[in-house]
């Protein structure tokens, strides 16, 4: 039994499936605050118009089974995908460029739900250098590898110009950052073991306007 759960653990969850399992969370949760105590995938398929196999699918990478014609005990489901999805365990962050885009996510309480914490921000503006922003301080971008000493940091949040994104992305790997969330719209270079996720606003958008003006000639 032990080895075969290790196993399951072991497992590299496909990327589509981890896009999908916050959304069952979310719709799980919602199901809950109406009083529900079982969740079937049929009854998620409904409210979010995946097909119902998907989301089984989906479901058998995560450890838990549901009962036949019952489903998932709802309570178990949530705290099972808060765990799997590591929305549990809390990830401290640096933020570096405190732009409107790197402000906009300091004050976003939301993000310490789903298991990130951003604990310092770094810019080179005099004018924010030395305060604080919702609580968060801010330091000069060349204090950043002493913070790295005084931090249990191993993430860092890109909000910074495009035209020094690569450069602040060396400087976070060169002082030990072993994950990147890049919200600029450029591609970033990283050594193999570093983990990037990026997050451009703009090509979403462009993907929206996309398909907006395909169903309009339609």
């Amino acid at each position: 039994m032990g080895n075969s759960l290790q196993q399951k653990e072991t497992i590299k969850v496909p990327e589509p499936t981890l896009r999908r399992l916050p959304w069952y969370l979310s719709n799980v949760k919602l199901l809950k605050q109406k009083g529900e105590r079982f969740v079937s995938s049929t009854q998620i398929s409904k409210e979010i118009n995946i097909d119902a196999s998907q989301i089984a699918k989906d479901l058998s990478y995560v450890n838990i089974s549901g009962r036949t014609r019952v489903g998932y005990e709802v309570d178990t489901l949530i705290a099972v995908l808060e765990d799997f999805l590591g929305f549990t365990n809390i990830h401290k962050a640096f933020l570096f460029g405190v732009g409107s885009l790197g402000a906009a996510l300091l004050s976003d309480s939301g993000l310490n739900h789903f298991g990130l914490e951003i604990v310092a921000a770094f810019d080179v503006k005099p004018e924010l250098v030395g305060t604080t922003l919702s609580g968060i301080p801010i330091f000069h971008s060349d204090e950043f590898k002493q913070k790295m000493l005084e931090y249990d940091v191993n993430i860092g949040v890109l909000t910074v110009p495009i035209e020094i994104a690569q450069k602040i992305t060396d400087y976070m790997v060169d002082g030990g950052i072993r994950a990147v969330w890049n919200f600029t719209p450029f591609r970033i270079r990283v050594p193999e073991d570093i983990v990037v996720q990026n997050t451009s606003l703009y090509a979403h958008l462009a993907l929206m306007f996309n398909r907006l003006n395909f169903n309009e000639i339609k």
